[in-house]
């Protein structure tokens, strides 16, 4: 797919595809109602629109959201475009699929906040969970009855956690995709702290990306 990306916006990688793979396998059509969080370039958000979904697509970021404006333009969908923390943009709504490549990928132990700039696309803190639980715990509360949450996220970020706080918030969890990769030029300049963390074994260079999926069966 030929998305605009320029500098400062997340560009769609590996992650990006498997979780647009596990969209493609979702049952919709132009009665289903589709979020797409931390949109970045919107890659995800225009696979959900090719279905004739209504789509929404929300960003913390501002020229993120300008980019996804110019990506819905140039492949000619219609999709809502929201600037702002996660759910807060779409308080009071309900979907039937909610899908998030959200940032993963811990940080030095003293760091606790998001990155800045680009960084935001991808420093999640000590953990890399600062993202990742808050969609798990809130998530859950816009999805209709029997809809799904799709979340991709590296293993590195502790995917045990991810299905634990989904079915905390009374989803039916499991993971719906896994596939290695080699180090991103971000995880590589970070393989020494995560050797030293214990994530990685010495010399390791390739990560297990997961996407877990959800669903609200009630």
């Amino acid at each position: 797919m030929l998305l605009i990306r320029p500098p400062g916006v997340y560009p769609p990688q590996g992650d990006t595809a498997l979780l647009a793979d596990c969209v493609r396998r979702e049952s919709l059509d132009d009665s289903s109602r589709v979020l797409d969080l931390c949109t970045g370039t919107g890659a995800v958000a225009l696979v959900a629109a090719r279905s004739g979904a209504r789509v929404t697509a929300v960003d913390l970021s501002a020229r993120a959201v300008v980019t996804a404006w110019c990506n819905t333009r140039l492949h000619r969908r219609r999709i809502r475009l929201r600037r702002g923390d996660l759910l807060v943009p779409v308080t009071g709504r309900r979907f039937d699929l909610v899908t998030a490549n959200p940032p993963y990928v811990p940080t030095a132990s003293g760091i606790r906040s998001p990155g800045r700039g680009a960084a935001l696309a991808w420093d999640a803190g000590a953990d890399g969970r600062l993202v990742l639980d808050r969609i798990c715990r809130t998530a859950p509360r816009v999805l209709a009855s029997g809809g799904v949450l799709l979340v991709v996220q590296s293993a590195l970020a502790d995917v045990p956690a991810t299905l634990a706080a989904m079915r905390r918030a009374g989803l039916r969890a499991g993971v719906a995709a896994r596939r290695r990769q080699p180090f991103g030029p971000v995880l590589t300049a970070r393989a020494a702290l995560f050797e030293q963390l214990g994530l990685i074994r010495p010399g390791e260079r390739e990560e297990e990306l997961v996407v877990v999926r959800g669903v609200r069966e009630h």
